[in-house]
């Protein structure tokens, strides 16, 4: 089954298979991450920069900063979500939950727009 997914209003949301899904304005707790010197970044996400579909998972790279020591940037590829490949459906991560970026998502193409 086909995933399509992109990005609407400026990055603020991130559109799978045609229904607004994830959006910004969400702490991540990310621990590994070269985004800051924090051991674990208290990162507020403020636009999605790329997505991507990692199958099964939605990636993404994030704009935003670390509200602890205030360090702004872009993350390296989070998943937000994954596709149930029989039936499409969508299921976010929790973002209340910790996650580790990974340097490059696995996909060759990314996806945005």
């Amino acid at each position: 089954m086909v995933t399509s997914i992109h990005q609407l209003d400026d990055g603020a949301w991130i559109s799978v298979n045609d229904s607004r899904e994830v959006n910004v304005s969400d702490l991540w707790w990310l621990a590994r991450s070269d985004f800051c010197d924090c051991e674990m970044a208290d990162f507020l996400a403020e636009g999605f920069v790329e997505v991507a579909v990692d199958p099964p998972e939605v990636t993404a790279r994030i704009a935003g900063q670390c509200i602890a020591c205030g360090a702004s940037g872009i993350t390296d590829w989070l998943a937000v979500g994954r596709v149930d490949p029989d039936t499409g459906t969508f299921r976010s991560v929790d973002t209340e939950s910790v996650h580790v970026p990974r340097k490059r998502t696995r996909l060759a193409y990314p996806r945005d727009g």
